[in-house]
C-alpha cells in the first residue's frame, strides 16, 4: 500500500491514458480488421451479418451485445484457424488444434501438446497483426523458444514482424477495452 501511495500520481497518469471502454452497443464503432464497423441493431429475426462497413443484429435489443460477440468470436476462430492452417503448412507442421480464447495477458499461445490458442480479439486487429500473430505461434510449434532459429522461422512465415509488434504495444491495449 506504501508503495501505491508513494507512486499514486503516476498510477493515477496511467489510468486516465487508458483508451475509454467502447460496449457492443447499437451505434457503437469497433474495428473487424483493423477496419472500424457500426453495430447497427435492426430489429427483425436473430442473427448477425456484415453490410459494408456495418454489423446488422437483429434480433431483441437485449441480446445484442451477446450477438456481437459470438459474432466476433466466430470470426476469429474461423480466421486465425486458416491463418495458422497456412502457416503451419509452410512450416511443415501441425498444431494438435487450433482454439480461440478471452485472453487478457497474450495474443496467442502454444502448449506442449501442440494446440495453439488464440485470443478472440485479434479479429479487431489489422490482418498484418493476425498474420504475425498466427507465424509467431506456428514457430513454437517447432522451438518451444524465443532462440534465434524460432526468429528465422517466424521471419520465413511473415513479413510483419516488426509493424505488428509495434502495433500490439501501442493499439493492443485499446482492444482490451473493446466489448
Amino acid at each position: 500500500m506504501a508503495l501505491l501511495m508513494d507512486h499514486a500520481d503516476w498510477v493515477s497518469e496511467r489510468l486516465a491514458a487508458l483508451p475509454g471502454h467502447i460496449p457492443f452497443a447499437d451505434g457503437a464503432l469497433v474495428p473487424l480488421n483493423g477496419i472500424e464497423h457500426r453495430i447497427a441493431h435492426v430489429g427483425g429475426r436473430g442473427g448477425v451479418w456484415l453490410e459494408g462497413r456495418q454489423i446488422n443484429v437483429g434480433g431483441e435489443p437485449g441480446f445484442l451485445a451477446r450477438r456481437v460477440s459470438d459474432f466476433l468470436r466466430a470470426e476469429a476462430r474461423r480466421q486465425m484457424s486458416v491463418l495458422a492452417a497456412e502457416k503451419a503448412a509452410l512450416a511443415q507442421v501441425r498444431p494438435s488444434r487450433v482454439s480461440v480464447k478471452d485472453t487478457k495477458s497474450r495474443w496467442g499461445s502454444c502448449a506442449s501438446n501442440r494446440s495453439l490458442a488464440f485470443s478472440w480479439r485479434l479479429v479487431m486487429a489489422p490482418r498484418f497483426v493476425q498474420d504475425y500473430v498466427a507465424a509467431h505461434e506456428v514457430a513454437h510449434l517447432r522451438h518451444m523458444n524465443h532462440g534465434p532459429r524460432f526468429w528465422a522461422l517466424v521471419e520465413t512465415l511473415t513479413a510483419h514482424t516488426e509493424p505488428a509488434v509495434a502495433w500490439l504495444r501501442t493499439d493492443g491495449p485499446r482492444l482490451l477495452r473493446i466489448g
